[in-house]
């Protein structure tokens, strides 16, 4: 068995079947999804375009159809991972052409790219959007979040803020920085801007929750990244979580110094 995968810690642990990995990080996996019969992760789900549909409060959290389902996994036996080599992969390279395919747990150990917005795409290594020609940044020049230092050109692992074209950070750091700010909150530290920065960031696969920065968290990112933390940062309470349609109306709540309802 490969490091990609965990060994359930007991028989009744359930196992992805799409990516043969038990539990995970919600935000790397998102919510697990089960009945008994077949567990599977929201993402795995996502990223090998399998419809499924939310349930109202009270029952199962989504339904998808399980003959869907069993039909891609036996396409994803026929498939090796272009990373670990194992079988099993539902996840395929967007570019016409190519034919790799990789796990969702193994995509950042290749250098793949999984978007978390519109139609889902996802990259290999070969094919994943790169940013565009900026200077390489000056010598000995540092993470604006962690304080180490970066590579000596854009990378994979390496990124700048497309804004101010001055402004680096690894990929790990500004994808923590995002998840902990969330879809409204999420800018770039150090310019603070959030239309050009957050469409650059998104088509690089970082995953930009669609919820509201909690205190807690804004306090950390502000003592990390010695950035002044705007009143309407902390407009919510921890661990308030958004739908997609919210966003646009807090965004414009934000720009005019309102709060948010209950």
């Amino acid at each position: 068995m490969s490091d990609r995968k965990r060994k359930a810690s007991s028989p009744e642990e359930p196992v992805c079947v799409l990516c043969g990995r038990a539990g995970g990080d919600p935000d790397i996996f998102g919510r697990t999804i089960g009945d008994g019969s077949v567990c599977t992760h929201e993402f795995c789900l996502i990223f090998a375009h399998i419809a499924f549909e939310e349930r109202p409060p009270g029952e199962e959290s989504m339904a998808f159809d399980h003959a869907v389902l069993a039909h891609r996994v036996k396409q994803a036996n026929q498939k090796q991972c272009c990373v670990c080599g194992e079988r099993g992969a539902a996840i395929t390279c967007a570019e016409s052409g190519c034919e790799r395919s990789f796990h969702l747990p193994c995509a950042a150990d290749g250098e793949c790219i999984t978007q978390y917005f519109g139609e889902h795409r996802s990259f290999c290594w070969e094919h994943r959007p790169r940013q565009a020609a900026v200077a390489a940044p000056a010598e000995d020049t540092s993470c604006v979040i962690c304080q180490e230092t970066v590579g000596d050109c854009p990378s994979y692992h390496t990124l700048v803020c497309p804004a101010c074209t001055h402004t680096w950070f690894h990929r790990a750091c500004i994808q923590q920085h995002a998840l902990n700010a969330g879809t409204v909150c999420f800018r770039c530290p150090a310019c603070r801007d959030s239309t050009v920065f957050c469409t650059e960031m998104s088509t690089m696969g970082i995953q930009i929750p669609a919820r509201l920065v909690s205190f807690c968290q804004t306090v950390q990112m502000r003592r990390r990244e010695r950035w002044a933390c705007l009143p309407t940062d902390c407009c919510s309470r921890p661990g308030t979580r958004l739908s997609h349609q919210h966003v646009p109306q807090l965004h414009r709540e934000a720009k005019n110094g309102g709060g948010v309802d209950e």
